[in-house]
């Protein structure tokens, strides 16, 4: 038996430059605001994903598509410096994908995402790269990339019993099959409340009618992700368990998620316990909260390892 730790991880997804404002405030419908500082950062959420794994020591390789323009080989550099395995990502005429954001002084982020080469990611793209997928110990998407991408995936990860995460983001409408299909489904609360609605259910609700919800609707498990409140995790065994968030000073939360997810995804292929890899992963997110930018805030297994012996862990954890 091949042991689940030496298989990849394969991220299906986004790839994009985010160009990223620093602001004193969010600017409201028909503001205009100063901004402090602008940059450019690698982003994505799926490379953001496949980072977050690469930094993290675990083999990954992304499928994707990048444009041939001035981002799109920077991007792919960024990947391959993280140890992302690039091959399975073409080049296309076009542009890249690219996400404008603004980051307040409080560290909380406004997104437009420009879609670009990411809207070309085809079910043709899966077929051809299915030696991969059939080899991959968990497979990783998220919702930038189209919607029939996403199902032709879910599907062939069925046919193969490879696990599949989905990360609902941006919230769209899922079909049914899809979630059923689903091996872990992360949302933050946001996107939880717009599933939850379209599913019948109280979109106010806490965090723990939420995820029965979800859970109702077809996923094996869900990580319903709460920002600087924690994780409140589900699956069909009975497991309902609130799991907090590191005390650590947010300077960015871009790719928090993205890195929580990544970091998940390790967790559960190097045999830690649901519990076990939703803490190792919140320990990655909070290392990656106190850096700017996505990409560049990854935390490597020694600073996520560091922060989560470094009894700074609450204890008001709950079901």
């Amino acid at each position: 038996m091949i042991d689940k730790a030496s298989k990849p991880i394969v991220v299906v997804g986004s790839i994009n430059m985010d160009l990223v404002v620093k602001a004193d405030h969010i600017p409201l419908p028909g503001e205009t605001i100063f901004g402090s500082h602008f940059q450019t950062f690698p982003g994505g959420k799926g490379a953001n994903q496949a980072v977050a794994v690469g930094r993290l020591g675990h083999p990954v390789s992304m499928i994707g598509r990048l444009g041939a323009d001035g981002f799109g080989e920077q991007l792919r550099l960024s990947l391959e410096d993280a140890g992302v395995d690039t091959q399975a990502v073409t080049t296309t005429p076009g542009s890249s994908g690219v996400a404008l954001i603004v980051v307040a002084a409080s560290g909380e982020n406004s997104i437009v995402v420009v879609s670009g080469a990411n809207a070309l990611v085809t079910p043709g793209d899966l077929d051809v790269q299915i030696d991969l997928i059939r080899s991959a110990g968990m497979v990783l998407t998220q919702l930038e990339i189209p919607m029939e991408t996403i199902e032709h995936l879910a599907v062939i990860c069925e046919r193969y019993g490879v696990p599949l995460m989905l990360d609902p983001a941006p919230a769209a409408p899922l079909s049914p099959q899809l979630l059923k299909r689903v091996s872990w489904m992360t949302p933050n609360e946001t996107e939880a409340a717009f599933y939850a609605k379209s599913l019948g259910s109280d979109a106010g609700a806490d965090s723990l009618i939420l995820l029965r919800a979800l859970l109702g609707a077809g996923p094996q498990g869900v990580a319903l992700k709460l920002g600087g409140n924690g994780v409140h995790l589900g699956d069909h065994t009975g497991l309902e368990q609130r799991v907090p968030a590191f005390p650590v000073k947010a300077i960015d939360t871009t790719g928090a998620g993205d890195c929580f997810n990544g970091a998940l995804a390790v967790g559960l292929m190097n045999g830690m316990s649901t519990i076990e890899s939703a803490r190792f992963a919140a320990a990655a997110a909070g290392a990656s909260v106190t850096r700017s930018g996505a990409q560049s805030s990854m935390p490597n297994l020694a600073e996520t390892e560091a922060l989560l012996h470094s009894g700074a862990w609450p204890t008001n954890s709950k079901g």
